[in-house]
């Protein structure tokens, strides 16, 4: 049985939006309502996180993506679409991965199929070491505020106060564990490769958490690619961006709707979409 907590919103075709570290569905909440006008939106909140009781530690990622994959059967959830934000993208990477029938497509948003690289996993290991020594609270509050794109910090205050209120709540034993799950996990990168359905790529040109050059370097591994860089953004382009990020994610979503694909400027089902969107 699965453990995950869920929110629905809206009608139609699903899509399932997928929460950061040290986040809850509460993220979602500057994209809801948009995307709620024309699809049934379900929000979950990961194991841990939220109103989801954590997995039995220690886990990876693949485990996670297992959790949601028995919430996916048990709610009669066949083909979804999903959209994962940096730790959401792992586990949709980790979920396209093991069962690829479950999803008709995936999007990253803020997120990357490589593996940590040795810098990132000793910067991951000093975090478990900080948060260990002066708790979750201090963590949060310097934690979240670099996450945005300097230049957005001072508009989006009460967004930042917000999101380091729910990072805050986060208890010490999920961060620990998910920082070491996140540390440990494997390139997926041949997953870009394998699936064949649409994928969704959403990266910001000021990400200091998935620099925009890593980001680049997976965009010719996509077999059937959706890709924006949203500029003068951060890793939170749901706050940074949120009317660009609602645009293409409507259009990824047009992919599964030949009507309303063939209607889009001329853009054809299966299309490679790179140029229409303005990237490199």
């Amino acid at each position: 049985m699965s453990i995950i907590h869920s929110q629905r919103y809206g009608s139609g075709n699903p899509i399932i939006l997928i929460h950061g570290f040290c986040e809850t569905s509460a993220v979602w909440k500057p994209l809801v309502n948009k995307l709620a006008l024309s699809n049934e939106v379900i929000t979950i909140d990961l194991p841990g996180f939220g109103k989801s009781p954590l997995l039995k530690t220690p886990f990876t990622i693949t485990d996670v993506a297992t959790q949601v994959r028995t919430w996916l059967l048990e709610n009669d959830l066949k083909n979804s679409i999903i959209i994962g934000h940096s730790l959401g993208g792992y586990v949709s990477l980790a979920l396209a991965e093991k069962f690829p029938d479950s999803i008709s497509g995936f999007g990253l948003l803020h997120s990357t199929a490589f593996a940590d690289d040795e810098m990132k996993k000793e910067a991951r290991n000093k975090t478990i070491t900080f948060v260990r020594k002066r708790g979750v609270k201090v963590f949060a509050e310097s934690f979240v505020q670099q996450l945005f794109y300097v230049k957005n910090r001072r508009s989006l205050e009460n967004e930042i106060e917000e999101v380091t209120m729910i990072a805050a709540a986060t208890s010490e034993k999920t961060l620990v564990h998910y920082m070491e799950a996140m540390r440990d996990r494997p390139d997926r990168s041949q997953v870009f490769i394998n699936f064949k359905n649409p994928i969704l790529f959403i990266s910001g040109d000021q990400d200091s958490s998935v620099p925009i050059e890593k980001s680049r370097a997976q965009y010719n591994l996509i077999s059937n690619p959706l890709i924006k860089e949203l500029k003068d953004t951060g890793h939170m382009g749901m706050y940074e961006a949120t009317s660009e990020c609602y645009l293409v994610i409507g259009q990824f979503l047009a992919q599964f709707d030949k009507k309303k694909v063939a209607s889009n400027s001329g853009i054809l089902p299966g299309q490679d979409l790179k140029k229409n969107l303005g990237c490199g």
